[in-house]
């Protein structure tokens, strides 16, 4: 009986050393270092900048094409059913039942929204770029270049010269 008893507590030991880093008990310094981590994850995905309104959606997949339809005759066959979760189940479950052939219409249209949304990307890349080089000829010239510019283009420039000969 004393054999098992050891057995068992070591047993115990290594399943703690097996357990993976975020399960295992940690005092109270690491668990405070560990909370201030994952703060300050959310803080660096807030500062990676904001999304572009601007830019194209990605095009759904053939199974989001799929439900698109399936909602619809879903909602029809069943009113009652309000939950988002019970038509996403039902669609799912479709969608495996479905044959290659069947399935074959929503993947062609999957493509084809993918091939749009290729060129809508494409276009959108230029017109991001072509904004940057923009940027970047400004910021290259230096400030009193600039602004002789802005004093060219409403003749401000001209007159502070005049006044300066008088």
């Amino acid at each position: 009986m004393k054999i098992a008893k050891g057995k068992v507590s070591t047993r115990k030991d290594k399943k703690e050393v097996a357990l993976p880093v975020e399960e295992r008990k940690v005092g109270k310094r690491k668990a405070a270092l560990k909370a201030d981590k994952s703060r300050s994850k959310w803080t660096k995905k807030a500062k990676l900048g904001k999304k572009d309104p601007d830019k194209p959606k990605r095009p759904p997949s053939a199974f989001f094409v799929f439900l698109e339809e399936f909602r619809k005759t879903y909602k029809e066959e069943h009113p009652n059913v309000k939950a988002v979760s019970a038509v996403g189940k039902a669609g799912g479950e479709k969608w495996k039942s479905l044959t290659k052939a069947e399935k074959a219409p929503y993947e062609s249209k999957a493509a084809q929204r993918k091939v749009d949304y290729e060129k809508l990307i494409k276009a959108y890349n230029k017109k991001q770029e072509s904004v940057v080089d923009d940027e970047d000829e400004e910021s290259d010239k230096s400030n009193s270049v600039v602004n002789d510019e802005d004093d060219e283009e409403t003749g401000e420039g001209e007159e502070d010269d005049d006044e300066d000969d008088d």
